[in-house]
Parts: C-alpha cells; structure tokens; sequence
C-alpha cells in the first residue's frame, strides 16, 4: 500500500511553514463509542440528527474513508482505541496478540509514546475527561489532569463509576464515585468547566472520551422520544439472520436482539441509535459554545472521531465484531487553524493515521515508531492516501479494501472453533450496502488475487500473528 504523497515539496513546505509560524492551537480531541460513519447527516444520513457536526464538518474536512485497524477480542474499542493513540497497528501498540489472553486487548506497550503523551512532552496542557478504556499506567503517562474518569468498557448510562484525577497514577477502584447525571452530560459539564476555568498561557490537549452512542440506548428526554421507530427506515442490507458462521455469533453485542432478527424490533434498536447521538451531538454544541464564550474557538482544533462502527441490524448483526462498512468505518472531522473548509477527504485511510495527522496540524513531532501517516495534505485537496486500507478481527476475520473492492477473509478459530473457512468479495461501486458476493464469478478473480497479495504483504509489514495463513482459498 503507497504511503507517498503527490504533494509538492513547495506546497509541503508552505503548509509545515504556516503551521510552525503561528501559536499552536488548543485541541478537543472527541471520540465517541459505537458510531459509525454513515450515522451523521453530513455523512448522507437523512433521518439521525445532527446539525452540530455536520456544521464541524462544513468548517473543516471530513474523511470519507477512515476504517479502524481492528480488534483482538470482542470488546473492539479497547485495541481500537490504543491504535488511535499510539499511531501504531494493534500487534506494535499491544503487549501481545494472545486472542484468548484478555490483557493483550487493553494494555499497550509501556514503551509505546501516545498522542496526548507527546503533546505533553511538546509543552501542551493534557486533560481527559470521560472513558480511558486502556491501562490506567499509560493514561498515566499521558495526562497531567482529567476529570470524570471512566476505566471500564460500558456501564448504565445513568451510574457511570468515575474517579477524579490521580496524580499518583493509581486509580485504585475504592476512589470511584457514582456520576450524578447521564453519561453525556456528566462528561459535557466537565469539558465545559475545563474550558471556561482554563487560564495558562500554554495551549491545551482536551481528550473528551464518550460512552455514547453504546448501549444502554437509554437517550434522556427529549432525545428518547425523537424518533418513531414505525417511520425508521431498514437499512438495505437488513437481514433476519448472518448466512453464516463468521466466527462470532455469540458475542454479547449479538444477543441484544432476538434470533432471526424482527424488523419491528430492530427499526427500534436503530430509533434508540439515533436518539443517543442526536442526544451527543447537542452536549457537543455545549463544549463549541463554551470554547466560543471563552473567546477561543477560532484558536482550537476540534477532532471527531469513534472507535470502531456498529452494525444494528445490517447484515443480521448487531456488534461491531465483523468487517463490513457498519463496523469499520469511522467519521474522523477535523475543523479549526490551518484545516481548510468543507472538504471531503475520499482517499482510504486507517485509524492509526489520526495521530499523525493531528500532530501535523499542530506542528507537534510524530514519534518516528508511528506507523500512520498524516492526512493533511489531503485535507487540502494534494497528496495521494493508501492504495489498500486493512483490518482484521481476532482469528477469524481479515479484510482488505480499496477504491472499488472489497475481500473478506473468514478462518476457522482453532482456539474457539467457531467461524468459515470462506471468501467474500463485495464491488462497492455496484453495491455500497455489500449486499451481494460476487466471489464466485470467475471474472472477479483478479479482484480476489490482488487484494489477497496486498493482504498478505499487510500481515507481514504489521506483525499479524495470522501471517502465513493462506488468504486463498485452496
């Protein structure tokens, strides 16, 4: 896969000279759970609500093609999250790729030098507010403050169990506190007194961690009632059940809804959907106008990402535990200095290039161990993005992904066995919803050959421990 850019190097160095010759901005670096692209209406949804980042995403760029790298177990949002941070795939930021040991999903290499942490080291005020779904020795190092900390996965949306920040790095469970409202607001009223009371002439690194859109789908009012499920369209690609075995059917995510699928039942999972991030959107809007009030929103980055995408529905699933669209897309929004307005970025990228992207724009170093590359030069309409993007899930899924096509690879689990031995190919261009396989089709097979190879060649440049697996089918 090209990491080159077409950009010139009199066009780069004007760019690099623009950001190292004016003050370097704040950033509210957001990133929500469960939301994947398409649920924005910037993103073409006509039905879920959200004017405040489509209005974000009309400042600045929004990509297009933004896909996570993956994830070791069915709790994505860990690994996802740690390639978010550290720029890096999941078997270089994790320390081990055991699917059956629980810590190689959540801890990451204590060598590993993360997104806030290097914005520290570059004399930014860090502080987290919300979700560190990671260990609590690498928030550590990356913090020097935080507020309403939540070390788990999910909880009841209206009993989060945070901490306050510890400057000794500990957290130990005996310091927890019960939140006093919904998760969304409780993080929101944080942010917002972070923003207002901010009062140091350095710059600051705001992570904002949601535990929204995930389930409890549980929106407060007026967000709870927002959307008829009887007027919910199904997605296209709705079906009462998977046609098959992918290797995860018994997740927790896939026994939230009854077996086959019922479309009454399922338009109200995607009503409860939309309520949470219509719901989102607005206590976004209270951090925009608390940065606005403070005389500073011209003066900041704000950065809209997710940690992996969610199915509800599509394709007979309702996890994210797959590797079609649904689950791993992602949005990723950028808006503020330097950041042109209104643009799509359409080239293929991968989740692990945010941090090099935002770091970029900020005129912050990227640690040389990062293997993402910036997406600014795209941003500003130059430059070429990855001829392939990949992704994998446990031991039982492997994706490979370009402009038109799309190759699935299912393996049986000799750990859990379960999954297929099995190939899909979807022609995205025919059929954005992936609702036909035309693996099949012997005219295909040069599609399948060739993202095989870029597949393989991807396993090996990443330390995938599926290396050597044959992605054809013999």
């Amino acid at each position: 896969m090209s990491k080159a850019s077409e950009m010139s190097q009199a066009s780069l160095s004007e760019l690099s000279s623009r950001t190292s010759n004016r003050k370097r901005p704040n950033v509210v670096f957001i990133i929500s759970d469960d939301h994947r692209y398409e649920a924005i209406g910037s993103n073409g949804n006509p039905v879920v609500h959200t004017p405040v980042l489509d209005t974000i995403a009309g400042e600045g760029a929004s990509s297009c093609g933004t896909h996570i790298f993956g994830g070791l177990t069915g709790a994505v949002c860990a690994p996802s999250r740690a390639c978010v941070n550290t720029g890096r795939s999941i078997f270089k930021s994790m320390i081990g790729s055991d699917v059956s040991v629980w810590e190689h999903s959540v801890v990451i290499r204590p060598e590993a030098r993360l997104m806030p942490q290097t914005f520290k080291e570059e004399g930014y005020r860090t502080h987290a507010i919300g979700k560190w779904h990671n260990d609590k020795a690498s928030f550590a190092r990356s913090f020097e403050g935080g507020d309403k900390l939540f070390f788990y996965g999910m909880s009841d949306h209206g009993r989060v169990p945070v901490q306050d920040f510890d400057p000794e790095g500990v957290y130990p469970k005996e310091r927890e506190y019960i939140g006093e409202t919904f998760s969304t607001n409780l993080f929101t009223d944080a942010a917002v007194d972070f923003i207002r009371d901010y009062d140091e002439e350095r710059p600051f690194y705001l992570y904002m961690a949601y535990t929204a859109p995930h389930d409890p789908r549980t929106a407060p009012e007026p967000y709870a009632a927002m959307y008829d499920p009887a007027a919910i369209p199904l997605p296209d690609n709705f079906l009462p059940a998977h046609p098959f075995d992918n290797g995860e059917m018994d997740v927790r995510d896939e026994r939230l809804a009854q077996l086959p699928r019922e479309e009454g039942e399922v338009r109200r999972h995607i009503a409860d959907y939309y309520a949470m991030i219509a719901h989102l959107d607005a206590q976004i809007g209270r951090v925009v106008e608390a940065l606005k009030a403070k005389g500073i929103y011209e003066d900041t980055i704000i950065v809209y990402t997710a940690d992996h995408g969610l199915s509800v529905g599509q394709h007979g699933l309702m996890g994210k535990q797959n590797m079609y669209d649904h689950s791993v897309r992602i949005p990723f929004i950028m808006r503020g200095p330097g950041m042109p307005e209104g643009e799509r970025i359409r080239s293929l990228s991968s989740n692990i290039d945010i941090f090099p992207t935002v770091a970029e724009l900020c005129g912050v170093p990227v640690p040389v161990e990062v293997d993402g590359v910036s997406l600014l030069q795209q941003a500003h309409g130059a430059g070429a993005g990855r001829d392939v993007v990949c992704s994998v899930y446990r031991d039982v899924q492997r994706m490979a992904k370009d402009e038109r096509w799309k190759l699935i690879r299912y393996y049986r689990s000799p750990v859990a066995n379960t999954g297929t031995d099995r190939l899909q190919l979807f022609d995205l261009e025919e059929d954005p919803w992936e609702t036909k396989d035309v693996s099949g089709d012997k005219a295909n097979e040069p599609h399948i050959r060739r993202l095989a190879r870029e597949l393989e060649n991807w396993m090996v440049e990443n330390g995938d421990f599926m290396q050597g697996t044959p992605v054809l089918m013999t």
